[in-house]
């Protein structure tokens, strides 16, 4: 039987071909939140190594476990940072996709000199404007984007964005793509379970996927 892990990198295969696009541009991040070591590790199993978490207490709990039995993890964290929570998230992780204001960029460049671990650094877009979401604003995307590559040093490569869950995503996909575009920032994170698909149709470098992959939390 086809693995759901299987299926859905076949999904991915598919769409980027619909697109003209290259499969090995857009990685498939499992999303491993709320889920256990045990539910984790048929997927480490099948050679799947890119996963991400939205709290850095349950990534400390679970994946030095993890890392003690295989090689080549990379961890995003996805969730929410906080500024008293930097130094454990430059640990813990390999890449972070929530920078969302100066406070934080800040706080990144400063511990990531002290623990002399850079990790790859995403900024995370707030596409719908929307007060109960993080992200910074798109309308400041570009000078914030400025001060975190120009003044801070930070390794940004990329954009992320969670679009409104009550509208059509294309339009928010297609705003973090120009946002990126005219920052030259070459990786998009965007796409879940349900938008995947239209995802990829409009550019994403890597897609988040818990729900498909594990089923309901």
């Amino acid at each position: 039987m086809t693995s759901k892990l299987d299926a859905i990198l076949q999904n991915i295969e598919a769409m980027a071909r619909r697109a003209k696009r290259n499969t090995e541009d857009i990685t498939l991040i499992a999303v491993s939140k709320t889920k256990s070591i045990q539910d984790i590790i048929p997927l480490l199993n099948q050679g799947h190594r890119v996963f991400g978490e939205n709290k850095i207490q349950e990534a400390q709990d679970k994946w030095p476990l993890l890392r003690q039995d295989y090689t080549a993890i990379e961890l995003h964290l996805i969730g929410p940072l906080q500024s008293n929570k930097v130094r454990q998230a430059i640990q813990t992780f390999d890449v972070i996709e929530t920078v969302d204001r100066p406070k934080i960029a800040r706080a990144i460049a400063r511990i990531s000199q002290e623990e002399q671990k850079i990790c790859p650094c995403y900024i995370q877009i707030n596409v719908g404007c929307e007060d109960q979401k993080a992200g910074i604003d798109p309308n400041q995307a570009d000078a914030f984007i400025k001060l975190c590559r120009d003044e801070l040093k930070l390794p940004i490569v990329g954009l992320m964005c969670i679009p409104p869950a009550d509208q059509d995503p294309k339009e928010y996909f297609l705003l973090l793509k120009e946002i990126a575009d005219r920052n030259q920032l070459a990786k998009l994170s965007m796409g879940m379970s349900g938008d995947y698909a239209l995802a990829i149709e409009c550019g994403a470098t890597s897609v988040r996927i818990g729900t498909a992959l594990f089923g309901e939390r």
